[in-house]
C-alpha cells in the first residue's frame, strides 16, 4: 500500500485540474449530444431564435446550477433577509461583494465551457447567423457570393439553396469559421481573466505563500473533521432522544452550541494578521462564548461552519 501514497498524494494536490478536465469532457460529450439527438435546424425565418437557443440556454442553466451547487453561495444568503448583519458584518461591508465575486467566477466555469465547445463545433452559430436580417451581417456573409445567398441563407445549413453546391459549402464554412474565431476569443479572454484576478488576489493577499498554502490545508482538513462531528453529534444526540422517548425517562445534559454560537460561526470570515485565525469557527473558539441562561444544557462550543476558500 504505502507503494500507491505517492500517486494517491498525486491525484489529491491535482483534485482542481483532474475536476477541470472531466467537466470539459463532460461538457464536449453533452455538446455533441445535443447536436446529434437534440438539434435540428429549421431552415426558415426561425433559424435565429432557434440556434441562439441551444447555444445560450444549457450555458444559463449551468450558470443557475453553478450557484445552486455552491455550498459557499448558501453559506452567504441563509438568514440573510433575517439579519442583514450577516453579510454585511460591521467594518467588513466589502467582503459581500469580494465572496460573491468568487462564487459568481466559480459558477461561470462550466457555462463558459459549453459556450467555448459550441462555438468551436460552429454547429449552432451556423443555423443561428443563417438567420439574420440584418443587412449589415447579410453583407459581411454574402459578400461576393451569388446574389441567392441574400435571399436563401436561412437554407444553408441544410444545403436547400439553389446556389451552386460549392457556393453553399463555401457559405457554411465562412460561418464555421467565423464561429470558431469566436471559440478561440472566448477561451483565450477566459483565461486571461482567469490568470489577470489571480495574479491580482495574490498580489493583494495579506499573508505570504507558505501561510497560504497552510490556510489551505486547515481550511480543507476542518472541513473534513467538520463534516464527522456533524455526524457523530447528530448521530449520539438521536440515540439519546429514542432511547429517552422510548424508556419514558428525563434526557442526560447534551453538550451543544449556542445560537449565538452557530450564528457567530457562520459569518464571513475575515483575515487578520493580528490574530491569525483561520477560519470563523478558529476565531469562536479562541474568542470563547458564554453559554446564556436558557440553554443550560449548553456546556461547550466545538462545532461550527468551516470557511472555503
Amino acid at each position: 500500500m504505502d507503494a500507491f501514497q505517492p500517486i494517491v498524494k498525486f491525484f489529491l494536490n491535482q483534485k482542481t485540474a483532474i475536476g477541470y478536465s472531466f467537466m470539459a469532457l463532460l461538457t464536449l460529450g453533452s455538446e455533441r449530444l445535443f447536436s446529434l439527438v437534440a438539434f435540428k435546424c429549421p431552415c426558415s425565418g426561425e433559424n435565429m431564435a432557434y440556434g441562439l437557443v441551444f447555444l445560450f440556454a444549457p450555458a444559463w442553466v449551468l450558470l443557475i446550477l453553478g450557484f445552486f451547487l455552491n455550498n459557499q453561495a448558501w453559506r452567504l444568503f441563509t438568514g440573510c433577509c433575517v439579519n442583514p448583519r450577516k453579510i454585511f458584518p460591521k467594518g467588513h461591508g466589502g467582503r459581500f461583494f469580494y465572496v460573491l465575486g468568487q462564487i459568481t467566477l466559480s459558477s461561470l466555469v462550466a457555462p463558459v465551457m459549453w459556450l467555448s465547445v459550441t462555438l468551436l463545433n460552429g454547429t449552432f452559430y451556423e443555423c443561428a447567423m443563417s438567420g439574420t436580417k440584418s443587412p449589415r451581417i447579410l453583407d459581411l456573409i454574402c459578400k461576393g457570393k451569388p446574389k441567392e445567398c441574400w435571399e436563401e441563407l436561412h437554407k444553408v445549413s441544410c444545403g436547400k439553396t439553389s446556389m451552386l453546391p460549392a457556393d453553399n459549402e463555401e457559405v457554411r464554412l465562412s460561418l464555421q469559421a467565423q464561429s470558431q474565431i469566436l471559440g478561440w476569443f472566448l477561451i483565450c479572454s477566459a483565461s486571461f481573466f482567469s490568470l489577470l484576478t489571480t495574479c491580482y488576489a495574490r498580489c493583494r493577499s495579506k499573508v505570504s505563500y507558505l501561510q497560504l498554502s497552510f490556510w489551505k490545508t486547515y481550511a480543507q482538513k476542518e472541513k473534513e473533521h467538520l463534516e464527522n462531528t456533524f455526524v457523530d453529534y447528530a448521530t449520539k444526540l438521536s440515540e439519546r432522544n429514542l432511547k429517552c422517548f422510548f424508556e419514558n425517562k428525563r434526557p442526560d445534559v447534551f453538550p451543544m452550541p449556542t445560537f449565538a454560537a452557530w450564528e457567530a460561526a457562520s459569518e464571513l470570515h475575515s483575515f487578520h494578521p493580528s490574530q491569525q485565525h483561520y477560519s470563523t469557527l478558529h476565531r469562536v473558539v479562541d474568542d470563547g462564548l458564554e453559554p446564556s441562561p436558557q440553554d443550560a444544557e449548553t456546556t461547550m462550543i466545538l462545532v461550527g461552519t468551516a470557511q472555503e476558500l
